[in-house]
């Protein structure tokens, strides 16, 4: 195999080709000037007249070749600077993997985990030979199905959320919720409670009543089953409902055996006083209603979380109902492991379309005995039934893993994985039990506060011993010029760092532009003349948090971010994105607004490959010294 070529189609429309190449030397000088996409810069390169450039190709070669070929076992952390292709080369090494282990990954398929829903578009377009089939592509705040979350939160919100001691306040909010009746319990008026009398019940003007200690018990006996709460809730209401069913006994004097307790059971639980009462103490909860209340609840939240500072706590309230955040799903995720799911209802929520079904046996035995056919024994009530019966429709691998929050996937790639939070690590974990993971990113990126350190932090509480790190030290997007501006901004927020060697030169010297975004009209005449200057390429404005909803306006037209011509980003948006030029406007602004502020300027002036230009209407900061004035 020398070269394989991938199409992108849109319908019967190719729109665009990638050429991925096996063997540079193999290709003939023709076949070298029809490559495209990523391969196509890779013979550019090689074409170099120096020998010191054909050295350097070798080394990205190499280095990728490593993290594309590496094993399945373990997990395999790919650190690598702006421009390294290592998103490429993860990407790559998921479809040597599919090839390579197919009969374990096509499967159980692989997860591809990005920053947010824009990067997992970006990267669906770069690789479309991964294969609908057998990979899913997902930002952290979609994993936890039904929820796709885009909104963000605060700094300090966002360490909270964060931080792995959100684990025990939402296991301890839980077991609040699995209440004994107490002087202080708010309770439905049908049920009346004290220290001495427990819970009282009022039945068919009958009071049953079951004592505070019996109630105690069992609680303690559900909670010691060490079940998820949906799944020991049956434990509880069938020790409860048993105490009620003796009191109403005694009361009656009616002798009862085994089989008169479960009868009285069961009547009992279709009285709607007594479901109402036992709800209360020992609700059935989804994830969403359980975060929900917490964080709506300043008493809730001092009750579940003591180790929490009061400012921490303050930092988690929200209004109930306010849309969830990327930093709520691995909260969301944590509850629904704690709650589970009770079968018995889960069943009880299929019997309608199981009796639909045994409608349409009994209406296909009907149409058989009239024809005659039933006697000739030419066919069976079932079959003709579910020959007149709806197909669901064939679900791929990606589908099924997608909608399944329990899948365990056989490969796991988190691309811009600085970005992850401890609690978002928990997440990702749980999806992959064989711990066979791609871990792709760099350090020196890192521009969320909740955000990783260093590998180990993150890592080794998972996978101790069983990681390995490749470093990708060539820089072959970045021209020279602007990871010169770019190292003395690193050296300057991460003096340990050192940022890749960047092979490529030429083009303009980036460079600093006073300018007044708020002033009509100077923004967009700047960005056109840019885009006058780089021609097809595609331009990105990257924009303080707070000023992107009034530059985006300056430019109508250009919703469609991986499309349009113009993309007005914020730094996060923009992370593992690359365009021709680069327009970055009020980076002291970026570097304030949050406390990894030096590190989302470093992202920012490296996401351009050909053109890079700063517009300040304050001071310029001083690690931008070496900006071109004009």
């Amino acid at each position: 195999m020398v070269r394989r070529r991938h199409l992108h189609t849109d319908g019967r429309t190719v729109v665009d080709l990638d050429d991925e190449v096996f063997d540079l030397e193999r290709l003939s000088d023709g076949d070298r000037r029809t490559l495209v996409g990523e391969a196509a810069l890779m013979a550019t390169l090689r074409r170099s007249r120096t020998g010191r450039m054909n050295e350097v190709v070798a080394t990205i070669q190499t280095e990728q070749d490593w993290v594309i070929r590496s094993g399945l076992p373990g997990a395999l952390v790919v650190q690598g600077g702006p421009g390294t292709g290592k998103t490429v080369a993860a990407l790559h090494r998921a479809a040597f993997l599919l090839y390579a282990h197919r009969a374990v990954l096509e499967r159980r398929g692989v997860l591809v985990v990005g920053p947010n829903t824009l990067f997992s578009r970006y990267i669906g377009q770069v690789l479309p030979s991964l294969g609908e089939t057998d990979v899913v592509l997902s930002a952290v705040g979609e994993l936890y199905p039904g929820v796709r979350a885009t909104a963000t939160d605060g700094p300090p919100t966002a360490v909270v959320k964060g931080d792995l001691r959100m684990a025990e306040v939402i296991a301890t909010a839980l077991r609040d919720r699995q209440r004994v009746p107490d002087s202080g319990l708010e309770v439905p008026v049908v049920l009346r409670t004290s220290v001495r009398s427990g819970v009282e019940v009022v039945v068919e003007r009958m009071t049953l009543r079951v004592d505070h200690a019996a109630c105690e018990a069992a609680r303690d006996r559900a909670r010691a089953a060490r079940r998820p709460h949906n799944v020991a809730r049956k434990l509880f209401l069938v020790s409860m409902l048993g105490a009620l069913a003796l009191d109403e006994a005694a009361q009656l004097d009616r002798p009862m055996d085994e089989e008169d307790l479960r009868h009285a059971r069961k009547v009992l639980w279709a009285q709607p006083s007594v479901r109402e009462a036992l709800d209360a103490l020992w609700p059935r909860l989804t994830p969403e209603r359980l975060i929900a209340d917490l964080l709506a609840d300043a008493d809730a939240l001092a009750s579940a979380a003591p180790g929490l500072s009061r400012a921490e706590r303050e930092s988690l309230l929200r209004p109930y109902g306010r849309p969830w955040t990327v930093g709520d799903v691995p909260l969301l995720d944590e509850a629904a492991e704690l709650l589970g799911e009770d079968e018995t209802e889960s069943g009880a929520a299929r019997e309608p379309a199981e009796h639909e079904r045994e409608a349409g046996e009994r209406y296909a035995l009907g149409v058989l005995e009239f024809t005659g056919l039933l006697e000739d024994r030419m066919m069976e009530a079932a079959t003709l039934a579910a020959r007149h019966e709806t197909p669901e429709p064939a679900m791929t691998t990606a589908q099924r893993a997608g909608a399944d929050r329990r899948w365990a996937y056989g490969h796991v790639i988190v691309d811009e994985a600085q970005e992850l939070s401890a609690m978002a690590w928990r997440t990702v974990m749980r999806r992959i039990p064989s711990r066979s993971l791609t871990v792709v990113g760099d350090i020196a990126q890192t521009g969320s506060a909740a955000g990783a350190r260093s590998w180990g932090g993150m890592l080794d509480r998972y996978v101790r011993g069983r990681w390995r790190e490749e470093r990708l030290l060539v820089n072959y997007r970045t021209p020279a010029e602007i990871m010169k501006v770019a190292a003395d901004v690193l050296a300057a927020v991460a003096p340990g760092r050192r940022p890749p060697e960047s092979v490529r030169e030429g083009g303009s010297p980036p460079r600093a532009v006073l300018l007044d975004p708020d002033a009509p009209g100077a923004l967009a005449a700047l960005v056109e003349g840019e885009l006058a200057r780089i021609g097809e390429g595609r331009l990105a404005v990257v924009v303080p948090d707070a000023r992107r909803p009034r530059i985006a306006a300056l430019f109508p037209g250009h919703d469609d971010i991986l499309d349009s011509p113009v993309a007005v980003l914020t730094v996060t948006a923009s992370k593992g994105l690359e365009f021709d030029a680069v327009v970055v406007v009020e980076p002291g602004e970026i570097l304030a607004q949050t406390p990894m502020g030096g590190h989302d300027l470093y992202v920012a002036v490296t996401r351009a490959t050909r053109r890079l230009t700063v517009t300040h209407r304050r001071e310029l900061p001083g690690m931008l010294a070496g900006l071109a004035r004009h």
